[in-house]
């Protein structure tokens, strides 16, 4: 394939044809133009399992889509800081997508955790930017070495499920660039994506979608991304405004609405062809590259199902290694674990059998091959005579005294109580946040009754998010699997009866309470905007800084052996600009079983002009180690490693001065240091954000507006809910309930999601994704969201109804009479 190829096709195409290429010419696949010599590919959900619809085949394939490995989720994966595994992960995703026909795997995510209750943290990695980026980078070079694309999302500042299709994301420069930007630079320019996908949501009040300092400015020149951008599906406001920005595929089709809409920009002038042209080459360079992809396609031959299936096979082992990897020990009183091979053991909990936790509800949902439960895994392991009781209803927070009552009986001949407790589809998932921090009501009475029965308690959390703990006194040991994927069962039985040793450490920090997080008090606001008051001051970058009591600090985990560290040197004491700093350790494992550690550096400047954190991470390793073995370490920290984002030049920066280095388990328990001066620039910033200002010192999540609005760019939005009247485009169709039109429009998307989406198993699930998502609908979403049967005229008209004005027969809008009510 070469340039003039595609710009020969470019050359032959017709003004309606390039237009026809900036959307997709169905749900799930891009527009071809066979007479021209464009293929059409096809895209896929990802990003921890290829998700291919295909509801054709619901009874072969026991779903809605085909069989595929279900990974760990991000949440997961993350904790065992691994980007080879993350290679490993997306390198099998993208073997599956090849032996589907998918061309691009929609993954992976790397927003920051802002927030332990955003509802889709599942997808997404830490609430540090560099272990974001280095496992999203690790996951992308996996499935690109394997000729699959991905489409690093959602870019950016996509932090929250409550009105994420319009919500204005203020966010001060310094956090835009040194956090919530920093992981798609890294993932950007360590993995080079084939595709970046757009968010819905505005940011600083201008749409992802249409938004050039991010999509041109950013993404290609500063970072020298040249693959194609994205949208979301149904992400798009102002079609022509997004192709000026640099967005050159929406998704999915939009009927010709939108591709209409650029060629009457075109010939009006106000959009230039050159910039559809260079569209159309992105859009052709990537198809072309993966067409042949297409030729593989499901459902095949049955040769081919059968090698799929023993591929899968190969996978699921995979599957189990990365949950195994992924599991951290939180707690292990009087080591209780692991188990001896004759432990007389109870399993209690419902999410140990059919009803395992192990993946989150929504976009991503797998039809998993392999099977994930504990109880399937523990009968495989030669545990045959543990009793079961499921205990609760995990559908519920209601207490049911029959089933409490069975797993009362079931433990009394046992040593060990295995409980499995964690939050369900309810409680979190894509689509909507999460209410509380806390576990569902029935789960913590059993777990009170099984310990005043004086049982010791072995604790398997799942969930994809941090939890409250104050029930942790009673529980004896806690293994968090996260969401661990479809070999959760097989992993945990090996951790548990110590046939592998824990290695996982947390990528986020657990709070003790809701209260305590940074965005407490700022969290999910709206209905125009969500503030970040807290500007850079997000997980332990809070949490040092404001000397705040945590639960389980960032990079924490037990281990079934012990590591002892010495001998920290520095490559350098004077580091020059540009130059690197290699940071040299020795780890030894001093206790008596095989295990892995994950060291971590971190970097802090004492007298930096700026508000800085206490400390920030730099740097990790894995290792493996036997015992009584010891192995030097060796950590490169790049320039980028001591960086931050100078408001006054609009850059990144390293300030000359004073840096040191620490290196230890995690972030509250580092054991060595050492200093080194660096000769870089010297800064003079604003008042408001010099240490000196109101982000140098806090105590709490207070973080007033007025101190915010001093870093911010823009004045503070208003969030004032719109009334009738009010209603626009952007509006969403919960704000509208107010108009008997508004109403109207609401019910009839509710209908229509109830019939087209499938986020989760539980039908419960289902029927509160479709509310919330309709609530939480823009009003522009009728047209985008309908492939061009409502079109923009007829939603005009309607707008203007729920406003309370009608057209006349001349086609004029006149205000309505009568009473409100009937608008």
């Amino acid at each position: 394939m070469t340039n003039d190829r595609i710009g020969n096709i470019i050359a032959s195409l017709t003004l309606e044809e390039k237009a026809s290429l900036a959307s997709g010419k169905s749900f799930w696949e891009t527009q071809d133009i066979p007479a021209k010599g464009v293929p059409s590919i096809w895209l896929a959900d990802g990003p921890h399992g290829l998700r291919k619809e295909d509801r054709l085949h619901i009874r072969e394939n026991g779903g809605h889509s085909v069989k595929a490995t279900c990974f760990p989720t991000a949440s997961a994966l993350a904790c065992a800081w691994s980007p080879a595994l993350a290679r490993r992960v997306g390198a099998a995703i993208g073997r599956e997508c090849r032996a589907h026909g998918v061309a691009v795997v929609l993954g992976p995510g790397v927003n920051i955790k802002r927030s332990p209750l955003c509802g889709r943290n599942f997808e997404y990695y830490s609430e540090d930017p560099l272990l974001a980026g280095k496992l999203a980078a690790g996951f992308i070079r996996g499935a690109e070495g394997e000729g699959v694309g991905t489409s690093l999302k959602h870019f950016a500042v996509n932090n929250q499920e409550t009105l994420r299709m319009s919500v204005s994301a203020e966010v001060d420069e310094r956090a835009l660039h040194e956090l919530y930007l920093r992981p798609f630079e890294i993932a950007v320019k360590e993995g080079a994506p084939s595709t970046v996908m757009c968010s819905y949501n505005r940011i600083n009040g201008v749409y992802a979608s249409e938004n050039r300092m991010l999509l041109t400015r950013i993404l290609r020149e500063q970072w020298g991304f040249d693959g194609l951008v994205m949208s979301d599906w149904g992400a798009v406001y102002r079609r022509p405004a997004g192709v000026a920005a640099g967005l050159d595929l929406e998704m999915p089709s939009s009927g010709g609405v939108t591709d209409r809409e650029i060629v009457r920009a075109v010939r009006a002038g106000r959009l230039d062809e050159a910039a559809l042209d260079a569209l159309c080459a992105r859009v052709l360079r990537l198809a072309l590259a993966h067409a042949p992809q297409r030729k593989k396609a499901y459902p095949a031959p049955v040769h081919h199902v059968a090698a799929v299936r023993r591929m899968l096979d190969r996978h699921h082992a995979l599957a189990v290694r990365a949950a195994r990897e992924s599991a951290v020990l939180l707690k292990n009183e009087g080591r209780v674990l692991p188990l001896a091979p004759d432990a007389k053991v109870a399993v209690v909990g419902a999410l140990a059998g059919r009803r395992c936790r192990y993946q989150g509800a929504g976009s991503s949902l797998i039809n998993a091959h392999g099977r994930p439960d504990f109880l399937h895994a523990l009968v495989r392991g030669g545990c045959r005579d543990a009793a079961y009781a499921p205990g609760y209803d995990p559908d519920s927070e209601c207490v049911d005294a029959k089933l409490e009552e069975k797993a009362l009986n079931a433990a009394r001949g046992a040593d060990t109580v295995l409980l499995f407790l964690g939050l369900t589809d309810l409680f979190e998932t894509e689509g909507y946040d999460r209410a509380h921090m806390r576990l569902p009501f029935n789960q913590l009475h059993l777990l009170d009754r099984l310990a005043g029965a004086g049982k010791d308690v072995v604790v398997v959390l799942a969930g994809g998010s941090p939890v409250e703990t104050p029930w942790l006194p009673r529980a004896k040991a806690v293994l968090y699997t996260a969401l661990g994927g479809e070999g959760v069962g097989e992993a945990v039985f090996q951790l548990l009866y110590g046939r592998a040793c824990p290695a996982g450490r947390l990528a986020e920090t657990w709070p003790k309470r809701l209260e305590d997080t940074p965005a407490a008090r700022h969290w999910p606001m709206g209905p125009d905007a969500v503030t970040y008051n807290e500007s850079i001051y997000v997980g332990y970058r809070y949490y040092d800084k404001a000397h705040v009591d945590v639960r389980f600090p960032f990079g924490y985990g037990l281990s079934y052996t012990s590591f002892a560290y010495s001998g920290l040197t520095l490559s350098r004491k004077v580091l020059a600009p540009g130059k690197a700093i290699e940071v040299l350790f020795t780890v030894e494992n001093t206790g008596a079983m095989a295990g892995v550690e994950t060291a971590q550096v971190y970097v802090a400047h004492r007298n930096s002009a700026a508000h800085q954190p206490v400390r920030t991470l730099a740097g990790f390793a894995r290792v493996a180690l036997k015992p009584s073995e010891r192995k030097t370490v060796c950590v490169t920290l790049p320039p980028s490693a001591l960086e931050f984002y100078d408001v006054a030049r609009h850059a990144f920066v390293v300030e000359a001065g004073r840096y040191e280095v620490s290196v230890g388990r995690h972030s509250r328990c580092l054991l060595l240091h050492a200093a080194f001066t660096a000769r870089g620039e010297t800064v003079a910033l604003p008042p408001a954000h010099s240490a000196g200002g109101p982000y140098g010192s806090f105590a709490d999540n207070t973080f007033p507006d007025a101190a915010f609005a001093a870093i911010h760019t823009r004045p503070l939005p208003r969030n004032q809910k719109p009334v009738r009247g009010e209603y626009t485009q952007t509006t969403v169709l919960g704000d509208m309930l107010d108009s008997r039109t508004g109403r109207a429009l609401h019910a009839l998307a509710l209908c229509a999601a109830r019939l087209g989406m499938h986020f989760s198993n539980n039908p419960a699930v289902n029927r509160r994704v479709c509310e919330m998502t309709v609530r939480d609908l823009p009003f522009k979403n009728l047209v985008l969201n309908t492939s061009g049967i409502i079109r923009y005229p007829a939603a005009e008209a309607l707008l203007a109804l729920a406003n309370g004005r009608l057209f006349s027969r001349g086609g004029t809008v006149r205000a309505e009479r009568g009473r409100s009510r009937k608008g």
